[in-house]
């Protein structure tokens, strides 16, 4: 899964300079985010499951997520309504010149982190220091650079091996010892789960909190676009919260509308299990700005060579509509939930 895309500035300029395409009708909500409907991301799932983006007057269109396209290009060119970005995509975009604006955030914890076998040797980031630790990819050097530092050490301070997104490769190689850790993420540790391995997390707090993915949207439209947007996030939002409420719900609509991703028991639970408290606002209000977060986590990107410069956050951070995406009866919401799932079981 391509979580994180680069954005490279000539690609997004381009696009720009497009010929713009017409928006869809105000009741049709474009989309384009890293998966299709998958647990990955469940309040979609669940919102629909409920009727809660029916009930909004919302059809949510999901564009196809494969493509080398930037995703920003696709709001810029109107093709999308609503582009899923995370971190790095967002503040090269804005550095690109693209005129967005992040609207809600999806995901307010990091998907990477440390991993270590449940019950071994390896404990912290400081007992990593002298060994092999292995990378699912390249991309993931970075996050463990920067865990590394907070832990006082650095990336010099171990050999990293870069082992691919193999599920029994990546168990093999933490199994047998060939690697002290692993750097990856929610999605691998689910194919870790699915052969067998257990695992504990050693990632340094200060790297959870992180704006992984947001949705953002073309600036000149927030106005015109009000009414659906609203709807749509409310829906939403409302799925979000069964998912804080009725996990068992939850669970049980993933396995009707994705039936695929159960095939192997052990990996839909690990991959559940891993994105359930992802999907949660750590904010009071559902899909809130952290304008802090986004002002901590650009230091370290621009170290890493990420990004290119720092973005001033009150240029393209919008709550313009987390107070309707948060206007809602949550005891209703729980009682749908739990009718529905009285049904379905």
């Amino acid at each position: 899964m391509k979580m994180f895309k680069a954005i490279m500035l000539s690609t997004t300029m381009a696009v720009v300079a497009a010929p713009s395409v017409s928006f869809a009708q105000d009741t049709t909500i474009s989309v384009i985010k890293p998966t299709p409907r998958s647990a990955v991301f469940f309040p979609l799932v669940v919102g629909e499951a409920l009727g809660y983006f029916a009930d909004e007057g919302i059809t949510v269109n999901l564009l196809p997520s494969d493509t080398s396209i930037p995703y920003v290009a696709f709001i810029q060119n109107g093709q999308a309504d609503l582009a899923m970005l995370d971190p790095n995509e967002t503040i090269n975009a804005l550095n690109a010149g693209a005129n967005i604006n992040t609207v809600y955030e999806v995901m307010q914890n990091a998907p990477e982190g440390i991993a270590v076998l449940a019950g071994g040797e390896y404990t912290s980031m400081e007992s990593l220091v002298g060994t092999t630790v292995g990378l699912v990819s390249d991309r993931d050097r970075a996050f463990l650079q920067a865990a590394l530092d907070i832990a006082g050490n650095t990336i010099d301070d171990v050999q990293t091996v870069v082992l691919g997104e193999s599920g029994p490769t990546l168990a093999a190689a933490i199994r047998d010892g060939n690697v002290s850790a692993i750097s990856g993420s929610v999605f691998d540790w689910a194919a870790l789960v699915a052969n067998g391995i257990e695992l504990d997390q050693v990632t340094p707090e200060e790297l959870l909190a992180s704006p992984a993915n947001t949705l953002a949207m073309n600036a000149d439209m927030i106005e015109e676009k009000r009414e659906a947007m609203e709807g749509f996030f409310r829906a939403w939002s409302k799925g979000m919260h069964v998912g804080a409420t009725n996990p068992d719900a939850v669970e049980a609509m993933l396995r009707q509308a994705v039936p695929e991703e159960w095939e192997v028991e052990a990996a839909g639970m690990g991959l559940f299990q891993g994105v359930l408290p992802m999907n949660i606002s750590t904010t009071e209000r559902m899909g809130d700005m952290q304008s802090d977060v986004w002002t901590n986590v650009q230091p370290r990107m621009l170290s890493s060579g990420a990004i290119e410069k720092m973005v001033d956050v009150s240029t393209f951070l919008n709550d313009t509509y987390i107070e309707a995406a948060n206007d809602f009866d949550k005891a209703v919401v729980e009682a749908d939930a739990a009718a529905w799932l009285a049904e379905n079981q």
